[in-house]
């Protein structure tokens, strides 16, 4: 039996399986032992195949839809993923940690402060976005919150990350403020929802999703940061007013709602790969007197001189700098 995980709680998985239904699943043992170096090697979004525990049967296709069968099953093997995004584990340095597979964009959402979204944060996450092929729209959320002062430190951080190749869009989940632009983006496709805790999130989900009914937290007024209100990955299934025809189900649009995260720590990234994942450090490197440069202190470096002239941001180049040193030890492990 073939299905789609839609749930992770860390060691219980829920499968929607290809007949429609969800059933309960644990991992196989020896999964541990194909040289996984992750803290999940089954993530929400991966395709599976399951198996019932010895003596048992597979639940009949003939159940009602949407119902769990009683008896968990094993998840046995996993499909090859055409993406994913990916993060070392906060507790464990040798290992990863994947936040979905299989998504076909995702939405990053940010903010310029309750709390404040660090560029270097956004940064990371736009590189390991590019690595593995993830297409990312950048959600500015809380703009009903912003002063002045702040209101145009976001437009500047809009207009970087537009000039740059990356869409954007500034929302308020709260007052539903530019919200209807971005359920555009949803119809046909399975979107991860990522982002710093507390920058609203499940606020947002259940604007998208009537019903969904997700926890809330306030920022802690001590830090200016958020509080964790999502404690594991779920996907959620759009209403069918986002499916793109009338003869799909309502099934066929997702949300993958995922826990906040603090930092963003890269994982299994080659200084030699890392100019690739900046689109704009890409573009002047072609120009680079040497091509192993590494843009930090070589004589002809394009990247250097286009620094210098301003065409790219300084934020940027610090960002790109930070990954250069997570070969170090312990960087990640830094709020970024």
């Amino acid at each position: 039996m073939k299905g789609l995980v839609i749930k992770s709680t860390g060691s219980w998985y829920t499968v929607l399986t290809d007949d429609g239904q969800k059933v309960e699943c644990k991992v196989k043992g020896n999964f541990r032992l194909k040289g996984i170096r992750s803290t999940n090697p089954v993530a929400v979004g991966d395709r599976v195949t399951l198996s019932a525990p010895q003596g048992d049967s597979l639940p009949q296709s003939n159940l009602s839809p949407l119902t769990s069968h009683l008896s968990p099953l094993f998840i046995t093997d996993i499909d090859d993923r055409r993406n994913y995004i990916i993060r070392k584990s906060i507790n464990l340095s040798k290992q990863s940690h994947i936040i979905a597979a299989n998504v076909d964009q995702a939405l990053l959402v940010v903010t310029v402060n309750y709390p404040q979204t660090s560029t270097t944060f956004i940064d990371r996450f736009l590189a390991s976005a590019e690595a593995y092929r993830v297409p990312v729209i950048l959600v500015f959320n809380k703009t009903d919150l912003l002063d002045a002062d702040e209101a145009r430190y976001q437009q500047m951080m809009v207009t970087l990350y537009e000039t740059i190749g990356y869409q954007c869009l500034q929302i308020s989940a709260e007052t539903g403020e530019g919200v209807d632009d971005l359920k555009k983006l949803l119809p046909g496709k399975i979107t991860l929802l990522s982002g710093n805790s507390g920058a609203g999130k499940s606020t947002l989900i259940n604007r998208l999703v009537p019903g969904a009914n997700l926890r809330t937290s306030e920022i802690s007024d001590a830090h200016n940061t958020g509080l964790h209100t999502t404690t594991f990955s779920e996907m959620i299934p759009l209403p069918s007013e986002y499916s793109l025809t009338s003869h799909l189900l309502p099934l066929t649009s997702f949300l993958i709602d995922t826990p906040g995260i603090k930092g963003f720590g890269t994982f299994d990234m080659e200084p030699e790969e890392l100019t690739s994942y900046f689109k704009e450090i890409f573009r002047f490197s072609q120009d680079c007197r040497f091509s192993n440069c590494t843009h930090t202190h070589e004589p002809g470096c394009a990247v250097l001189k286009a620094l210098e002239d301003h065409l790219i941001s300084q934020s940027r180049y610090q960002s790109y700098l930070s990954m250069l040193n997570d070969k170090d030890e312990g960087k990640y492990r830094e709020a970024y």
